[in-house]
């Protein structure tokens, strides 16, 4: 009987709202700074038929549904004309202008865009992953390459012999808070740019502690680090060459247990102008839970060793914005052919990245970022609560173990 059923109560579906999760998205843009920087910028001085708000959904659009061209970000957009209105579009744009747009307008202005989302949301962004170090302000330093077959940027790689077509691509930089895991710098340049390069255009307050890998390692650069009381932790070299000054500590790890093994003073030789200076540093050698063995160099004399290994661990550790970039985001197809027309979607990509981050940690998911992704991409322009969505962790369309009655019995 119907009245002896018991009472169970189930996942709430997903409630239907007034306008497209992407309409929800695009509202974690704060209109205010979107207009100052378009006043800064003057990015809508050119352009009448196709302003920089309209650039940046429509970019949005493609980024997120993953588009493979600008002739399908607009048929897309076309095809949703009831709901343009909620996305802040009067109608979607034709291909030409959209082209036309990505190619001219200034890559600087998504620029400024990434970087006051950043500032915005840094703050609730932030991380405990870091718990355990004294150090309080910690930084990773990365580098991605994004290949390209094309003559787009001059010297970009290098001529075969036998092809007329450039190899080669874009490298991108960045400067990675590990708290708050977000971009406070980054650098688009050519493929062929040394790495190291980058290290001198980083600025980071004192007592700042800075993490990178090998590819990384630039004497004169450390040393003057040091003067500025900024840190660093990377691994050495092999072929490094140094001079041992005292060794600290040596002991002989138990099989199969990790931990410091060692620990020496060194110094090392580098160049300003013509004249040789030493730098002194301290060398680590560590070996992890799978008996890999590493060796780090680090100029903090003030923290112990184990400190510099975890230092160096966290970096593994922390879901780089790179791993997230290049598996949840289509960068293999670009829609556009100039160098300016990339880096806009270079920017913009990171625009998306840090939203769907926001969005994330707002709807306290434990949903992975790639399962993020891919429900904001499936449901882009449903009219539903994004956030229920996300915290939404059984199917609402499960059936209840204790039914009603059919009253179509079969």
């Amino acid at each position: 009987m119907v009245n002896n059923m018991e009472t169970k109560t189930y996942p709430p579906a997903v409630k239907f709202v007034g306008q497209p999760i992407f309409g929800q998205l695009l509202k974690l843009i704060d209109k205010s700074d979107f207009n100052r920087i378009v006043k800064e910028k003057y990015s809508d001085y050119y352009y009448k038929a196709f302003k920089s708000w309209p650039h940046t959904v429509t970019m949005l659009f493609g980024i997120l549904s993953r588009c493979d061209s600008m002739a399908e970000i607009c048929e897309g957009l076309m095809a949703l004309s009831g709901k343009l209105n909620h996305l802040g579009l009067a109608k979607a744009p034709a291909k030409s202008t959209a082209g036309d747009g990505l190619r001219n307008r200034d890559n600087s202005f998504f620029e400024a865009l990434y970087y006051a989302l950043t500032k915005r949301y840094s703050s609730f962004l932030s991380d405990s992953r870091t718990l355990g170090l004294t150090v309080k302000e910690l930084y990773i330093v990365d580098s991605t390459t994004i290949r390209l077959f094309s003559d787009i940027l001059k010297g970009v790689g290098r001529n075969p012999k036998n092809d007329g077509k450039k190899k080669g691509g874009l490298k991108v930089h960045m400067l990675i808070d590990a708290v708050q895991s977000v971009g406070k710098f980054m650098k688009i340049t050519e493929a062929k740019m040394h790495d190291k390069n980058f290290l001198k255009e980083i600025h980071v307050p004192p007592f700042s502690m800075l993490v990178f890998d090998k590819a990384y390692n630039y004497y004169k650069q450390f040393a003057m680090w040091t003067e500025q009381n900024i840190y660093f932790v990377t691994r050495q070299k092999s072929n490094a060459v140094y001079e041992v000054l005292e060794t600290v500590f040596e002991k002989e790890l138990e099989k199969d247990k990790a931990g410091v093994s060692k620990e020496e003073i060194i110094t090392v030789t580098y160049k300003e102008g013509k004249e040789e200076k030493q730098l002194k540093l301290r060398r680590i050698h560590y070996r992890d839970e799978k008996n890999r063995e590493y060796v780090f160099i680090c100029n903090n004399f003030i923290i112990t060793a184990e400190e510099i290994a975890l230092i160096y661990k966290k970096r593994w550790g922390i879901e780089l914005l790179f791993k997230k970039m290049k598996q949840n985001f289509q960068l293999h197809y670009f829609y556009g052919e100039n160098e300016n027309a990339i880096r806009t979607q270079v920017w913009c990509t990171l625009i998306a990245q840090l939203l769907l981050t926001v969005l994330q940690k707002i709807a306290k998911t434990k949903k992975a970022f790639s399962t993020v992704a891919t429900i904001i991409r499936i449901h882009l322009v449903s009219m539903l609560d994004v956030i229920a969505l996300l915290r939404n962790i059984k199917r609402s369309y499960a059936k209840p173990k204790n039914q009603m009655p059919s009253l179509f019995p079969t």
